[in-house]
């Protein structure tokens, strides 16, 4: 009975963290913080438990749930993807157009929630952290395993604020005086956070390899291994990248690329690294993903988000994708994303939100070889995305492509290939330096500061250390 009440406990705290998922992170109170380090961490189960609520409160947070304010949603809005509905959006015209104000508007309130969710998910690592670190009632080998899992979701979370705001707070410890006028730390220091939470989860983790229950819904070896392999790749360590997105790639019993269009992002699917689930919400309901959420993708009438018309012409009419993850209101006249398909159904989920899949392995190992002049072998990566879209293949086409052409293909397979999944278009374009040149000749209003968001005027007005991103 004690354990149950624990276990109550702990989702009372998931309602809290979801009823505060608009506020501040520093607006936290810290009772909550030392019921849960002196509470919950007394047991194996519980210390599981509180781990639990992590990954269900991602699956709430604007930050990761894939709707209104989220990653997907918003940076899909800014480079050449996505685009509004309606000529008067103010929601999302503004990230479309790269002029996000900081202040009291409903951008700003997307803004605010993206970031202000994130944190919160990074408060409740913390905080788990702390409590496996003090308790004397967890098993060595699990508290390796929570302590893994939940360094890669705080390395994750930061992975997408740096990259996504530049300079931010690193914020690693619960304790809100200090947190309550933390300044800015330079993007480099928060970037080595994101590789040491990554790099201490891939030891921590090192005998997990296989998926509890067959969910790919929590972090394993494999997972680590992945986001690392990104790390590696924005970082220009090529033959790191190639190492590890091999490991993955060679495990062929557990991952595909599969050549059925239909069963891609279907909840456990074998080309999954690593989903979000909506089962488990408050109240234990089950939901379709937010991603396919009824007014936002699902193509009718009211829908807010289309894909831009420059994005729908760099399909080649042969390419699968276009015919099976593209749709089209007959009605209204735009094409939206159709990558899922169940926006129905409440207590039979088919589908898990993806957040890391194998494509993009290939497309990172594909990058890493041609910067280190392995084109053969970098044509290989690439014609296996191009063979399951039934595209010609470089290797019969074009097998003396050059180091810059092999490029600028691999850019474009990875905008076909990851659109509406995690911003991947548009971290691209700023990691490779050409998110001016691609977009300034079409966003009138571009400015080379553009590619940060703002630092949300509400968390400065609470915190007067927080300085502004320049444009601002």
């Amino acid at each position: 009975m004690l354990i149950e009440r624990y276990i109550k406990f702990l989702i009372l705290v998931a309602i809290i963290f979801v009823i505060q998922s608009c506020e501040s992170y520093v607006e936290i109170e810290p009772p909550t913080n030392k019921m849960v380090t002196g509470t919950v961490f007394t047991s194996e189960e519980t210390a599981i438990a509180a781990v639990n609520g992590i990954y269900n409160e991602l699956f709430q947070s604007n930050f990761a749930n894939g709707h209104i304010s989220s990653v997907t949603v918003l940076a899909g809005m800014s480079p050449d993807t996505f685009e509004t509905t309606s000529a008067t959006d103010d929601r999302y015209g503004p990230f479309q157009q790269n002029e996000i104000s900081p202040g009291e508007t409903p951008d700003a309130s997307a803004n605010l929630n993206l970031w202000s969710s994130a944190y919160n998910i990074i408060y409740m690592c913390n905080s788990v952290l702390e409590g496996l670190e003090s308790s004397s009632h967890i098993p060595d080998g699990t508290g390796d395993i929570l302590e893994g899992q939940v360094r890669f979701v705080r390395g994750f979370t930061y992975f997408y604020l740096v990259n996504l705001y530049g300079d931010v707070p690193l914020i690693l410890t619960t304790d809100y005086r200090q947190n309550a006028l933390i300044e800015r730390h330079s993007k480099e220091e928060v970037w080595n956070q994101v590789i040491a939470d990554l790099d201490n989860s891939i030891i921590l983790l090192d005998n997990e390899v296989a998926y509890e229950d067959n969910e790919r819904t929590r972090v394993n070896l494999f997972v680590a291994k992945a986001l690392r392999a990104r790390v590696y790749l924005y970082d220009e360590d090529w033959e790191n990248a190639e190492d590890l997105s091999s490991d993955i790639i060679a495990e062929t019993s557990e991952y595909d690329v599969l050549d059925d269009f239909e069963e891609v992002f279907l909840m456990n699917s074998r080309e999954a690294i690593w989903q979000i689930s909506p089962l488990g919400g408050i109240g234990g309901g089950s939901f379709f993903t937010y991603t396919q959420e009824g007014y936002l993708f699902r193509g009718i009438n009211s829908s807010q988000i289309k894909l831009s018309d420059r994005f729908i012409s760099s399909f080649n009419t042969q390419d699968k994708r276009f015919s099976h993850w593209i749709g089209y209101n007959d009605d209204m006249e735009f094409y939206y994303p159709y990558k899922y398909k169940d926006g129905n159904s409440w207590q039979n989920v088919s589908e898990y939100s993806m957040v890391l899949r194998l494509a993009e392995q290939y497309l990172i190992r594909a990058e890493a070889r041609t910067m280190q002049g392995n084109i053969a072998g970098a044509i290989t990566d690439v014609d296996k995305i191009r063979h399951r879209a039934g595209l010609e293949l470089i290797a019969q086409t074009n097998p003396g492509i050059d180091k810059e052409a092999l490029l600028d293909t691999i850019m474009g397979e990875r905008k076909k290939e990851l659109f509406s999944e995690w911003g991947h278009r548009w971290l691209d374009l700023k990691r490779t330096g050409k998110a001016s040149k691609i977009l300034s000749p079409i966003k009138p209003q571009w400015e080379n500061t553009d590619v940060l968001y703002p630092i949300p005027g509400e968390e400065r007005a609470k915190n007067p250390n927080l300085t502004q991103n320049d444009g601002y």
